[in-house]
């Protein structure tokens, strides 16, 4: 299984604290180009996709709702309402000061290994592409659970294994098209080949499935985006100690 990224800094081994300074520094410099890149990359259907984790989401009023590493504040902004509590937390201050004004969001700084929160205050914790770069992932997920409430939901949208016909034709435009566009926009290629590197790294479907067992949340789900490129993953906080749930996939 490949979920120990506690060592590793793309395709380079390095020591813990050394990746964490080196992530903080890789969105320091893409900051202010950061969505735009996401735009290019993607062709704008990241947007699709967090609108799929948003509508699952379904946020209510009343709840407290948690977009951890949001970055630039486009989920938060997706799942905000004046009848609910929205909170973006990142621990980039850089990347939340692009979100600029926004209604009925609180910002607050703080990592995934130690969210700045308190136990059973959360009643949905999202995530978008923030958990491949958290420094030692059980950690991070043992923080979700924390600070969730029981019944509370967990929703983490990653870059996963495409399906095998179109994982060629992904391999390859990722290793000659994004750290180009990464040096021709955001003028960062070391930045985008990170990104590279850490998506072929990440765990895949069934490995983050089990990570999120692992972890303690229930009836954990799965569905698959854009034929697996991404992936959305689902669990549950218990409401009482019982047997994990079932899978399922997309």
């Amino acid at each position: 299984m490949s979920g120990d990224l506690s060592h590793s800094f793309g395709a380079r081994q390095v020591a813990p604290d050394e990746r964490q300074r080196l992530i903080r520094r890789v969105f320091t410099v893409v900051a202010g180009r950061y969505d735009l890149m996401n735009d290019l990359m993607s062709f704008g259907i990241h947007r699709l996709w967090k609108r799929v984790l948003a509508a699952a989401a379904a946020p209510r009023a009343g709840q407290v709702i948690v977009d951890l590493a949001g970055g630039t504040g486009d989920v938060a902004r997706l799942l905000a309402g004046p009848d609910r509590r929205v909170i973006l937390c990142d621990p980039s201050t850089a990347m939340m000061a692009q979100a600029g004004a926004a209604a009925h969001i609180t910002r607050l700084a703080g990592a995934g290994e130690a969210i700045p929160l308190a136990d059973g205050s959360v009643d949905t914790m999202t995530i978008s592409f923030g958990i491949r770069n958290v420094t030692h992932m059980p950690t991070a997920l043992a923080e979700v659970v924390r600070v969730l409430k029981p019944g509370g939901r967990f929703l983490c949208l990653e870059f996963s294994r495409p399906a095998g016909w179109l994982k060629p034709f992904y391999d390859l435009y990722s290793a000659l098209v994004i750290p180009r566009l990464g040096a021709l926009v955001a003028g960062a290629p070391e930045a985008y080949q990170y990104l590279v590197d850490s998506i072929r790294r990440f765990p895949d479907q069934r490995e983050m499935a089990v990570l999120l067992e692992q972890a303690g949340l229930q009836q954990v789900t799965w569905r698959n985006l854009s034929f697996g490129i991404a992936c959305l993953h689902v669990g549950v906080k218990a409401v009482s100690p019982s047997p994990a749930g079932g899978r399922g996939k997309g």
